[in-house]
């Protein structure tokens, strides 16, 4: 083969310079129009299309290459109709086109007119189908006329040149393109039968083409004032500038090898190598400014324009509707006018040709079992997660301190729990009742420091009751550790502050009930006990049991210090804002001693109750134990069983009510007679209730 320039030859396989190293063509490989094809689909979201083709080689090559790209696009083929030349088959056409759900057909393969007469048949079933024409059927015009019905507002794909044939040797040919100039001529007269539908002299001719093409405008006499130039097909300038621009190309092929001999470089070589490398170099520009040339593969790169046919009653239009430039950007490739394209449907809507729904975001797809890719079922995204795209392959995990918002298409950041003085109202109601209490408690120190003296006072011990009020009032001040954001010190200062100041709490009411069974041992003749009595062992017992608490904590602290943690997973979309206990062994030795203290307390004060009532405040203490124990046994199953602010909640209320409940016991009733009954508060009444 000394070599050639096709303008018509799309197969891929020619693009293989290995094979065909002296080929050329104007037109590209179809993979580049597929590659387009495939482009087109994604613009208008169809991604459920069906194929009709030839049932020959090309068809069959063709198909399987269109399936490669459309597949690669994402775009699935419903159905694939290969139409014979026979027409026993078409009830099964039938059915497959009538039981299909796309509204886009891609028509491909060998232009025959028998396809045309196929196509007329199944006319009926896509009344609002849109065909996708590919170049091969775009070129030949004569399918607009073919069946307007069918081929109506659908979109066709063309190579598109900027090339100019308004030369004045072109319109001179044009215009003398007539058979009257050339009667001689067959093929001319042929072509005036086909595309002009003029009678001709042969009236065998005339039969033949008129039952081959009887579904097209019917022939007839002519004037002979016919041109070429008035047809719609010649309108198109599809295949006009292709063929134009090789002839173009080679002849200047030709012409560069011939004006210049005396390339020493290809002196040596034979004609047909010599004419490959004029070929390879041959550059044409436009008035437009494109340079014309082949590229590595002797392929003639070109854009691709889109366009529809419409019909109105009297004539045929054409619309652009956009086109494909292969120079642009990536993502500036395809510009197409929406707005401009007339559709079949109903409302003139763009047509929908999808085997499921999209996707939106806050879902995901779904492959169906033994379906095809692009039919899915949407689910929705998994807790904490998002998709913030249409037909989202999956899910994205939001980061940890963030969560799905309530359409899980964005991450929102997650809210933040904790008891809030400015978002929670128990925070003031515990904070009110906090200083409520804290100045009762406030206001009994001071009536028992201005009745220090007062028999009732120094009777039960004053320095400890002293003591037991300030450590009362330090309790009700620990609530305040518990409100607001919790950070490391504050989390440690909370459980060691409330520990210590309760055991020194119980301590004292340990040291009393001691003081009260010592001092009625020590009124006996001879007693023993009375070495006992003094300030000196109610100290030493205050400072014993409140130092083994302290003990207790120091360790806690030095080996797992209780400590800040983000609690994530118990409330979805929140965080909750906690203490870590660190050790649970140490949280649970400082509330088991507490315990301790107060069951022995509550077992010695029980044992003392009987004692004379001058002395005997046992009953009062016996009363605080018991609801201290009842609190702290009662807040354990709730403090485990809750999360979050409830778990604060619970002991913020087992510390006001114990506390509470000390106060109450133990002081109350000493205020009643300290500032009601002061009749009571006497010495002779404390000495008469002494010896009863």
């Amino acid at each position: 083969m000394i070599g050639g320039i096709s303008y018509g030859a799309t197969d891929p396989l020619l693009s293989d310079r290995s094979t065909f190293p002296y080929f050329f063509r104007t037109v590209q490989s179809i993979q580049s129009e597929f590659n387009v094809l495939g482009k087109l689909l994604r613009h208008f979201a169809w991604t459920w299309v069906g194929v009709i083709t030839s049932n020959d080689i090309s068809g069959e090559e063709e198909h399987k290459l269109l399936a490669k790209y459309l597949s690669s696009a994402g775009i699935c083929i419903e159905f694939t109709l290969r139409l014979p030349k026979e027409t026993s088959i078409i009830y099964e056409f039938r059915k497959t086109i009538s039981s299909s759900s796309t509204n886009i057909i891609i028509i491909c393969g060998t232009v025959r007119i028998s396809l045309f007469r196929y196509l007329l048949q199944l006319s009926k079933y896509y009344n609002e189908t849109t065909f996708i024409i590919t170049s091969n059927w775009a070129a030949n015009e004569m399918i607009t006329g073919f069946s307007p019905e069918i081929f109506n507002c659908s979109l066709f794909l063309v190579p598109g040149y900027h090339y100019d044939l308004n030369t004045p040797e072109m319109s001179n040919f044009l215009q003398n393109f007539h058979p009257s100039n050339y009667p001689e001529d067959k093929l001319l007269e042929d072509i005036w039968t086909i595309y002009v539908r003029c009678l001709s002299k042969d009236p065998n001719k005339n039969k033949f083409y008129g039952y081959i093409y009887r579904h097209i405008i019917p022939l007839h006499n002519c004037t002979g004032q016919e041109r070429i130039t008035d047809l719609y097909s010649f309108r198109g300038h599809y295949i006009s500038p292709r063929v134009h621009l090789a002839v173009d190309m080679m002849s200047r092929a030709l012409h560069n090898m011939n004006i210049k001999p005396e390339d020493k470089s290809l002196r040596n070589r034979d004609f047909k190598s010599e004419l490959h490398h004029y070929l390879k170099k041959v550059q044409l520009k436009s008035k437009h400014g494109e340079i014309f040339s082949f590229d590595e593969n002797g392929e003639f790169t070109s854009r691709y324009q889109i366009y529809s046919h419409f019909s109105t009653l009297d004539d045929w239009f054409k619309n652009i509707l956009g086109e494909f430039s292969p120079w642009a950007p990536p993502d500036q490739q395809l510009n197409i006018t929406s707005m401009a394209i007339p559709w079949k449907t109903t409302e003139n809507k763009i047509p929908r040709s999808q085997c499921s729904d999209n996707c939106l975001p806050g879902y995901r797809k779904m492959p169906i079992p033994q379906a095809q890719s692009c039919c899915y079922d949407c689910v929705a995204c998994s807790m904490g997660e998002i998709s913030n795209i249409t037909d989202s392959v999956s899910c994205t995990q939001c980061p940890d301190m963030d969560w799905p918002n309530e359409m899980k298409d964005i991450c929102i950041q997650r809210e933040k729990v904790f008891l809030s003085y400015s978002n929670d109202v128990i925070s003031i109601f515990f904070s009110a009742i906090c200083i409520l209490f804290f100045l009762i408690t406030q206001l009994i120190l001071q009536v028992f420091i201005k009745y220090r003296d007062t028999p009732i006072v120094r009777a039960n011990n004053r320095s400890l009751s002293f003591l037991l009020l300030v450590s009362i009032k330090l309790s009700f001040l620990s609530v305040f550790l518990f409100l607001g954001r919790p950070v490391d010190i504050t989390c440690m200062l909370r459980n060691i502050t409330f520990g210590i100041t309760f055991s020194i709490a119980v301590s004292s009411l340990l040291a009393k009930t001691i003081m009260v069974c010592v001092a009625f041992k020590a009124t006996k003749p001879g007693s023993s006990w009375r070495k006992w009595v003094g300030v000196k062992l109610s100290n030493s017992v205050v400072l014993f049991c409140s130092s083994i608490q302290i003990i207790i904590c120091m360790t806690w602290l030095a080996i797992s210090p209780p400590f800040q943690e983000l609690d994530l997973h118990t409330y979805p979309g929140t965080i909750i804002i906690q203490c870590n206990e660190g050790s649970a062994i140490g949280f649970y030795s400082v509330i088991g001693y507490m315990g301790l203290l107060a069951a022995v307390s509550f077992v010695l004060a029980y044992l003392a109750r009987t004692l004379p009532d001058s002395f005997n405040e046992a009953k009062y203490i016996t009363f605080s134990m018991l609801l201290f124990c009842s609190v702290w046994i009662t807040m354990i199953p709730a403090y485990l069983s809750t999360k979050g602010k409830n778990t604060v909640c619970v002991e913020i209320f087992a510390i006001l009510t114990s506390s509470a409940g000390l106060l109450a016991c133990i002081f109350l009733p000493k205020c009643y007679t300290i500032l009601l009954r002061p009749e009571i508060n006497m010495k002779n009444n404390i000495l008469g209730n002494k010896y009863k």
